[in-house]
């Protein structure tokens, strides 16, 4: 697999392109999480007794874990072989199963990709009554423009793919990510976001006041330059730079901007998932961190485990919004 930090621009913009117990319950769909479902995950039975905390994003109400698609889509982030090996594992037919059972704990919102297999999976899930929300990444088209084909799975947002807004920035035309805002609500209608992996992105778009009603943020910046590393280390990572204060960095940009941030990489693409202590810790290190209308995305495979529980029953432990 290639690494996509590497890519160029227009080829980055080819991969995009393809790629609220009760009242709440009742108002968007969502459910209770299964108290005996939470305890199994290893959390303590007060957490299994919470419910899936909300936060309302972009003027709608979501669970505050968003199902992420990396494993279904198969970007392992440097592990060609457990690429293919989660794509082989994530059919269609597991693919519905698994978005089945996030339902069921009351995650309701995929982040998810432009391709054939999430987007068929999604139709099989509203013909037998889902209400599964999605939304994707994407970017301007070579013309310019933006196809309406997307408002056809009725996305909750479109968000600039966070590669392209990196590649984009580093070669001065950010003014494109900028005209993306602007067609989306032009066009689409919907709320426009920005994603990225370097926080000076969020700051520059910030201090223009660009309209952008969300931002999604990656805790590390796995497209910073190999020049720029060698400059800072003396030398560079073979592959892609998980270095640890990215994260603090990228927290810091988080809590200073009022709007609603998606978190993601609380995991660092698993390398911060070796034990059940490591994965907690990464949950309450985030979580204690963000905004109370910041939600986290979070990608799983649950071919060994039951991560879908676990990582539910660390947001409702650690991710309660009060106050």
């Amino acid at each position: 697999m290639q690494d996509r930090s590497t890519q160029t621009v227009e080829g980055l913009h080819a991969v995009a392109n393809r790629r609220e117990f009760l009242t709440g319950a009742v108002k968007a769909g969502i459910g209770a999480v299964a108290v005996d479902a939470i305890a199994a995950s290893g959390a303590n039975a007060e957490t299994a007794a919470m419910q899936v905390p909300l936060v309302k994003v972009a003027g709608v109400t979501i669970p505050r874990m968003i199902i992420g698609c990396n494993q279904i889509g198969g970007w392992s982030h440097g592990q060609p072989n457990l690429a293919r090996a989660t794509t082989d594992y994530f059919t269609l037919d597991r693919t519905v199963g698994f978005y089945r059972d996030c339902e069921k704990k009351g995650l309701d919102v995929c982040h998810t990709y432009w391709d054939q297999k999430p987007l068929a999976a999604l139709k099989q899930l509203w013909q037998s009554g889902s209400k599964m929300r999605p939304y994707f990444l994407g970017t301007l088209e070579s013309n310019g423009g933006l196809s309406k084909d997307l408002l056809e799975y009725h996305p909750l947002w479109y968000i600039h793919h966070g590669n392209v807004t990196d590649a984009l920035f580093r070669a001065g035309k950010q003014e494109q990510v900028h005209d993306f805002l602007k067609k989306v609500h032009d066009v689409l209608g919907i709320p426009a976001g920005i994603s990225c992996h370097n926080p000076d992105c969020i700051k520059y778009a910030e201090d223009k006041g660009w309209e952008a009603d969300l931002y999604q943020t990656s805790l590390y910046y796995v497209t910073r330059p190999q020049e720029e590393i060698r400059a800072k280390l003396g030398a560079v990572p073979l592959g892609e730079p998980f270095l640890d204060v990215d994260r603090d960095n990228m927290l810091n940009v988080i809590r200073q901007t009022k709007k609603s941030c998606l978190v993601f990489k609380l995991l660092a693409a698993g390398r911060l998932a070796g034990s059940d202590d490591s994965v907690e810790e990464a949950f309450q290190y985030t979580l204690s961190r963000i905004k109370k209308n910041d939600a986290v995305i979070v990608g799983m495979w649950p071919k060994f485990k039951d991560e879908l529980t676990q990582d539910l029953g660390f947001v409702c432990k650690y991710g309660q919004v009060t106050g």
